[in-house]
């Protein structure tokens, strides 16, 4: 669900020298007990586990103020490089300067963020201040928004201005999720799973898991990117029992500068919703348009799982104890798809969406009755394409390589080989989620590790993004449980 840029020869090596003498600095940031005590007060509780596996465990607990600082100073290094990268990929994407950018996320955004998750970004800014790293509350929001931003109110802005050099952008598409219960699963309980798909920079860094104890609020276990307030993936649980993801709509055309930006309303959700209707109704609230989605849904409590399809005029709700709902970027409210896409087409089944979602309703056949965590984890790493009939990992399979593909995906500006694709996966149940754990698999959870010098070395055309592209193995699944407080 998630392409960012399409270039960056301009500027890469005077950013991969930016990177280079930020180490320095990271490596001077001082620790938690050399702070002065006010600094000290606002990382009580919090901590920052060593990589495990390819993931990042962040524990953040306290007032909307000390979850952003601690955010801010446990991530600073992976923030900063993210950032650095942002300034080069976001304008020469949208063809924005960063102070353009800059202005919109403060003036049309930041009035629509409530008061509690302001504090929450600029604790951010300030936790980055505190390891020596520069960033203010405009340039935390574009980090926040860097999904809804890019792809959904710049689209919408140039359309208002029509602006002749606007850039050629479209609702990315990416990820493949599915949620079941009732006679679909193994034990009749809710088991649910996502992978994420993006371009492999920065898709790279999708690797944080925030364990988050707000003062006011449930505790929220989800994945994540560094510096955001939300998984923006998504996938999360929360102790009232709900359990939470989506895929994007592809090609999704549509905003509302009025309205309460998708960053924000996803983790006001998932940190109060007890159940799915309060989901829908705080999501509902202030509706943007802004990062459109699938959604889908399950309450362990009731055993009720959901599929809502968001739009910003057009949603439509599906609810049931007992099925299995799919996302694969495609849209099904044929209104929604006339007048809120570019042009997407269903009957196309060759493209991206089309086919995984062919190939979902195959193995929802294959594993009914059937599905645990087991399962869920092999549906998530399948690498069968429906169009030719075999296993071959590219664009079209549920565990994505685009740069494999000697097609890419047109419909999101992916051309052929294009280093994308499926980043990290994540799936739990209603017994994991009793005990607010997932499991997790960073890289692609089919195993096939992504060599950037190998990638390199048979496609040249990509050499620009050698200050930036890394290496991305596979890494096993691993479980992972909140820190119970």
């Amino acid at each position: 669900m998630r392409h960012l840029v399409a270039g960056l020869r301009t500027g890469a090596i005077a950013v991969l020298a930016l990177s280079l003498a930020a180490c320095a600095a990271w490596a001077a940031a001082p620790a938690p007990q050399t702070l002065p005590p006010g600094n000290r007060r606002l990382l009580a509780g919090s901590f920052r586990r060593p990589v495990r596996h390819g993931w990042i465990y962040v524990h953040l607990q306290g007032s909307p103020r000390q979850l952003g600082y601690q955010n801010g100073y446990w991530l600073a290094p992976e923030i900063a490089r993210v950032l650095r990268g942002f300034h080069v990929t976001m304008p020469r994407e949208t063809k924005k300067s960063w102070a353009w950018l800059h202005h919109a996320a403060t003036h049309v955004m930041l009035p629509h963020i409530p008061r509690q998750y302001v504090e929450e970004l600029q604790g951010i800014s300030a936790g980055l201040a505190a390891r020596g790293v520069h960033a203010d509350l405009g340039d935390v929001i574009i980090l926040n928004a860097f999904e809804e931003m890019p792809q959904y109110y710049v689209p919408w802005y140039d359309a208002q201005h029509h602006d002749p050099k606007v850039a050629r952008l479209v609702a990315p598409g990416n990820c493949s999720a599915f949620v079941a219960t009732g006679s679909y699963t193994k034990n009749g309980k809710i088991v649910i799973g996502h992978n994420n798909w993006t371009s492999y920079f920065p898709g790279e860094d999708w690797n944080v898991i925030y364990d988050i104890v707000p003062s006011h609020g449930l505790h929220i276990l989800m994945d994540g990117f560094p510096g955001v307030i939300t998984s923006d993936d998504d996938f999360g649980i929360n102790s009232a029992g709900l359990m939470v993801t989506e895929t994007t709509i592809s090609q999704f055309f549509g905003y509302d500068p009025n309205g309460i930006p998708e960053f924000v309303r996803s983790r006001e959700a998932l940190q109060y919703a007890h159940n799915i209707s309060q989901w829908i109704a705080i999501m509902m609230k202030g509706n943007n348009g802004g990062y459109a989605n699938d959604w889908l849904l399950g309450d362990r409590k009731t055993n009720e799982i959901a599929r809502v399809e968001l739009g910003l005029t057009h949603q439509e709700i599906w609810r049931t104890k007992n099925g299995m709902y799919v996302g694969s970027n495609f849209a099904s409210d044929p209104a929604l798809i006339k007048s809120e896409t570019t042009g997407f087409n269903p009957h196309d089944l060759a493209s991206s969406p089309n086919a995984r979602h062919l190939r979902w309703d195959q193995l929802r056949r294959k594993y009914k009755g059937k599905i645990d965590i087991a399962i869920a984890e092999k549906m998530e790493s399948d690498d069968y394409d429906v169009i030719e009939h075999k296993i071959d990992p590219d664009e079209r399979t549920l565990c994505g390589h685009n740069d494999l593909s000697p097609r890419g995906v047109k419909i999101w500006g992916w051309p052929p080989y294009w280093p994308g694709g499926t980043v990290q996966a994540k799936v739990t149940d209603s017994a994991l989620a009793a005990k607010m754990e997932i499991e997790a698999a960073m890289g692609h959870p089919d195993g096939l590790g992504f060599s950037a010098p190998a990638f390199f070395k048979a496609h040249p055309q990509y050499d620009w993004q050698k200050p930036f592209l890394r290496s991305m193995p596979s890494h096993p699944w691993t479980e992972f449980q909140a820190t119970r407080y």
